[in-house]
């Protein structure tokens, strides 16, 4: 646990949701590794306390919660395990979820009410209980919440998560405006990584296993899929919580790979104005004649798209 630099953690403690495994327990073991304490959350007991006693072997400090986030009685005994373990509470790292993949006909109110319980619903009552003591205590501090690509774009399958991942980055907007006055830096940070969720994935499955088996990573999913490993994403989130990011907030950061990618506000692409009012009539002429050609489509562009378009020089 040593070096310097403006995003070292020292004298911090945080608090990571879901770090039992995959990208939660790295995010945890590299903020462990700059310097902070670190509260790890997870629903398995095996899972929370290895990653936990994996940071107090390397010299650092760690206590493990179990329970499931959702409700604001783990929210809050998060917070007071900081507080009573570390003594203060600097930054919030929001990832736990669950995964009911189904498409919508097939979805049940079961499958949708578990993943936004436990992504959306998790990351709120966190944050609010988080944001009480940071602004009790007085010293600013650092609110991270997990996004996803689903979030951003839509997924096929995925109606409950991609809704709240989408909810998340509203939800970080708005807190960062809310939470500006006590210096609380809100973000969201929208990782790719090879991970059980990843293996699911068709084109993905087989690099998942080659990875694994210890492989590495092709240098071409690293770059143009920004799809790396669990540790890559991990600076990231080290550096928003460090003093480094102090003038960043209200922003989706996405990390993958080699890949860093900022992601756009919704923005308006167009106005049209008709006096009295428009008519379905007068708003088919419109859509035809104005608006249609600057219609997105749904889900990512591909990286096929963007060289095409880039080759076009309409990128």
């Amino acid at each position: 646990m040593s070096g310097a630099g403006p995003a070292r953690l020292e004298g911090r403690v945080a608090i990571v949701t879901g770090a039992g495994r995959s990208l939660g327990k790295a995010y945890a073991l590299a903020l462990a590794e700059a310097g902070a304490a670190v509260v790890v959350n997870d629903l398995d007991p095996e899972t929370a306390e290895s990653t936990a006693a994996e940071i107090r072997a390397a010299g650092g400090r760690a206590e493990a919660v179990v329970a499931a986030v959702g409700t604001a009685e783990t929210a809050q005994r998060l917070v007071d395990t900081a507080l009573s373990a570390f003594g203060r509470l600097d930054v919030l790292v929001a990832n736990a979820g669950a995964l009911r993949d189904r498409v919508l006909w097939k979805m049940t109110d079961e499958d949708f009410d578990l993943v936004v319980s436990s992504h959306l619903r998790g990351a709120f009552t966190c944050g609010r209980a988080a944001a009480v003591a940071m602004r009790e205590q007085g010293e600013g501090g650092r609110i991270i919440l997990i996004g996803s690509p689903a979030g951003q774009f839509g997924s096929f399958g995925q109606t409950n998560y991609a809704a709240a991942k989408a909810g998340l980055v509203a939800m970080a907007r708005t807190w960062s405006l809310e939470l500006a006055r006590a210096s609380i830096t809100v973000n969201t940070v929208v990782p790719t990584a090879l991970s059980p969720m990843t293996a699911t994935i068709p084109a993905y499955a087989q690099v998942y296993e080659e990875y694994l088996a210890g492989r590495p990573i092709p240098a071409g999913y690293r770059r143009d899929h920004a799809l790396g490993s669990p540790e890559d994403v991990a600076p990231l989130i080290v550096w928003l919580a460090s003093e480094a990011s102090a003038g960043v907030t209200g922003q989706a950061l996405g990390l993958g790979g080699d890949r860093l990618t900022l992601y756009s506000h919704p923005d308006v692409l167009q106005t049209l104005d008709h006096e009295g009012g428009w008519s379905p009539d007068g708003i088919d002429a419109a859509w035809s004649r104005d608006l249609a050609a600057q219609a997105q489509a749904s889900g990512p562009r591909s990286a096929r798209d963007t060289a095409r378009d880039s080759a076009r020089g309409e990128a």
